[in-house]
């Protein structure tokens, strides 16, 4: 493969007069820096470094100046307020999480429809009132404080719960005494990618966290060693106990959880973001008087697979796993003799993967994938299979939620035209009943989903999922949205977005496409689309893409592709890769910079799944497709609106910076080229107002270039809308 330096150049104008505008805009100016870098012997220019800094005068005014540009052309487009309205009507109605219990009670959220943040309450079961916890809607006037996780003690006095500043993953742990309603003096600092697992005494937890960063840094730099500690209530921070460090591994990550009847503490140790890990435990001995002093005993000192825990039954622990089984399965290890040959089988391997698992009422529930379909299943604690849980119809399981010593399996259930409402089940599951049912204003009666698969570029055979109004016409002219992700096994099944109607009332299409990377088929379909062979995923983005167009649903003119994260990262690739497939691009919050990804905060732990350019073997997989460096001159790329935020700094900004200016830079036609940068918001927090807004931007620019009409009938009271496509 021939590697070629990559120099890009800056100014270049559109003209907002294609988009509805009288005037022509040009686009804020871009400074260009000398500087290169060696990358294995092929020198790299990189003229927007300076856009990696988030804290320069330089890089704010550039912000301010891109955010006018693009609020100035969205204003232009009448259909804006059309979406704004709607999604916000379609947004109201109350929405609650998946509750767990614990302390004799249940735990939950809560948002009555349009609240900034879902307010946390409990209640004693089902039918009994909620009292509310926490509101932390009083905490910020704006929602720029976000409300992360919540943890209650088992003996029901107290309620651990984090902060962030913008939905940042930094959180501080507060602790409220639930007796008297206040918050004690207690602060934890510096604590990311945590669990808060409490010591059944309640008396403390135990939690994760970094050093603290450079200061003023805490946004972009690179994070150091991850530590377990211990905190007792109402001792300052620097009195924690240090329970499980390796400073030989900087870049593992390291978490906790306590078995329900609080005799172990199970540590779970993993090299970066892959679910593989190694997993050590702690006899802490009486629930009522735990041992922190125990020392920590090895159950997997390896990392060639994934273990969760389930739960367990006095010495033994259930785990799922998929150490010989790519789709898992679940062993027993009785924790008196955890030598891997003493280990037990309880249920094998089934032909499709295991998602997600729980213990409930002395059974074992597992949620399987079948075709990206959720089924749920029961068992014994032998591994004997009971019942099939009757679910509302074809679609997805959020999550499932159990103990052990609870009669109650508690599950979410969603499908692309059906919001996600909890369910409550005990015994067979037979039956199951609703938890504060979830009714937007849409009537879903007029639409359906459809299940199609595709032949990828190599012979694979992937799965997709279509949204539309029923009996549409397949004559190619449908405005389209297609939706992925694909990687770090994480699956993207069919579910509801409380958005997408307004979209679908319009007469558009919208599709979401399980490509390879992720785990909708297990550990397999993830590695098949990691690494070297992540070239995977987007040929099978691509093949989606093209079948809908086969079949008649849409046509290049009328297809938009969005993807957040790594599906961001899916987006810009795909972009460069096919430009004359697709009318628009919204790659959201994106890893653009495959060469410097690893050297901002977390991104370090990403090399297990894309690889890292200090690899010789891996720099020309990377270069091959890093959005950022495969972009080329006078190329006629789609429309492109860019979203970010200021205070992620999961996927640092500078990546969608830099990608933005360097596309203003070089797109080689009149199709616009946006970034939208939203303030005191993070990677995936929005609070309620700002993510609507957000939304209502997004589907409007795809509008814009898709064109979608009015279909007869579905007014809402607004005009009709058709605006034709920018070329």
């Amino acid at each position: 493969m021939k590697l070629t330096v990559r120099v890009i150049i800056v100014m270049v104008t559109f003209s907002l007069a294609e988009a509805g505008k009288a005037q022509p805009v040009d686009y804020p100016p871009s400074r260009q820096v000398d500087v290169v870098d060696d990358y294995q012997g092929v020198k790299i220019s990189d003229p927007y470094r300076w856009l990696e800094d988030l804290n320069s005068a330089e890089t704010k005014a550039w912000i301010n100046a891109q955010n006018a540009i693009a609020i100035k052309y969205l204003e232009s487009l009448p259909i804006r307020e059309v979406f704004r309205k709607r999604i916000t009507e379609l947004w109201n109605y109350p929405k609650v999480s998946l509750p767990k219990r614990e302390g004799g009670r249940l735990w939950y959220r809560r948002n009555s429809g349009l609240e900034r943040q879902s307010v946390v309450y409990s209640r004693r079961n089902i039918n009994a009132p909620r009292v509310m916890v926490i509101d932390p809607n009083k905490l910020s006037p704006d929602g720029s404080i976000s409300l992360a996780q919540i943890a209650p003690s088992p003996n029901g006095k107290f309620l651990a719960y984090t902060l962030s500043e913008g939905g940042a993953d930094w959180q501080t742990i507060h602790v409220r005494d639930l007796t008297t309603g206040r918050d004690a003096a207690d602060t934890v600092d510096w604590v990311r990618f945590s669990r808060i697992a409490w010591t059944h005494d309640g008396k403390g937890f135990f939690y994760s966290r970094f050093p603290a960063p450079p200061q003023g840094k805490h946004l972009e730099a690179a994070l150091g060693i991850h530590s377990l500690y211990y905190h007792l209530v109402g001792t300052p921070q620097s009195k924690d106990r240090l329970i499980f460090e390796r400073k030989d591994q900087p870049k593992w990550f390291v978490s906790s959880s306590v078995t329900d009847d609080g005799r172990y503490l199970i540590i779970r140790f993993s090299p970066g973001a892959t679910p593989r890990n190694r997993l050590y435990y702690v006899d802490l001995g009486s629930p009522k008087q735990p041992n922190l002093e125990a020392p920590i005993k090895v159950i997997v000192d390896t990392e060639e697979a994934a273990y969760w825990m389930l739960g367990n039954v006095e010495s033994k622990l259930y785990l799922v796993t998929d150490l010989n089984a790519p789709k898992r399965r679940v062993i027993a290890v009785d924790l008196k003799a955890p030598e891997r040959s003493n280990w037990k089988t309880i249920i094998p391997e089934a032909p499709y993967v295991v998602q997600d698992s729980t213990l409930a009422g002395g059974r074992i529930a597992l949620q399987y994938l079948v075709d990206v379909e959720s089924r749920i299943k029961l068992f014994t604690m032998e591994g004997k299979e009971l019942s099939t849980v009757a679910l509302p119809g074809v679609g997805t399981v959020g999550e499932v939620n159990g103990r052990y010593d609870s009669p109650e399996l508690i599950y979410s259930f969603t499908s692309p035209l059906y919001p996600s409402t909890v369910y409550f089940c005990e015994q067979l599951c037979r039956t199951s009943r609703t938890f504060e049912d979830a009714k937007p204003a849409f009537d879903p009666t007029n639409y359906e989903t459809k299940q199609f698969f595709v032949v990828s570029k190599d012979g694979t055979r992937v799965p997709y999922f279509v949204t539309a109004r029923k009996n549409i016409p397949l004559n190619g002219d449908n405005p389209t949205r297609l939706y992925g992700y694909g990687g770090f096994s994480i699956n993207l099944t069919p579910s509801y977005g409380a958005d997408v109607p307004a979209w679908l009332e319009r007469g558009g299409i919208h599709v979401t496409a399980n490509i390879r990377g992720g785990g909708e088929y297990g550990e397999d379909w993830h590695r098949t689309g990691m690494l070297d062979k992540k070239q995977n995923s987007f040929d099978d983005f691509v093949a989606v893409a093209e079948d809908l167009i086969k079949r008649g649903y849409t046509s290049p003119a009328r297809l938009a592709i969005q993807g957040g994260s790594n599906g961001g990262l899916l987006v810009g690739a795909v972009m460069n890769q096919r430009p004359d497939l697709f009318a628009a691009a919204l790659p959201a919050v994106g890893v653009m910079d495959m060469l410097r990804y690893e050297k901002f905060t977390g991104g370090a732990a990403w090399v297990v799944e894309y690889g890292s350019s200090s690899d010789p073997n891996m720099f020309p997989v990377l270069f091959q497709y890093s959005p950022l460096h495969n972009l080329n001159r006078n190329a006629c790329y789609p429309a492109v609106l860019v979203t970010t935020a200021d205070h992620d700094d999961r996927v640092v900004p500078s990546h969608s910076f830099k990608y933005a200016a360097a596309l203003q830079a070089l797109q080689g036609c009149g199709r616009p080229a946006l970034i939208r940068v939203e303030t005191q918001s993070s990677h995936g927090y929005r609070p309620t107002d700002k993510r609507i807004a957000e939304l209502a931007d997004m589907w409007t620019f795809i509008a814009a270039q898709t064109t979608v009409p009015n279909p007869e009938g579905v007014s809402h009271g607004e005009p009709n809308f058709s605006r034709p496509r920018i070329e």
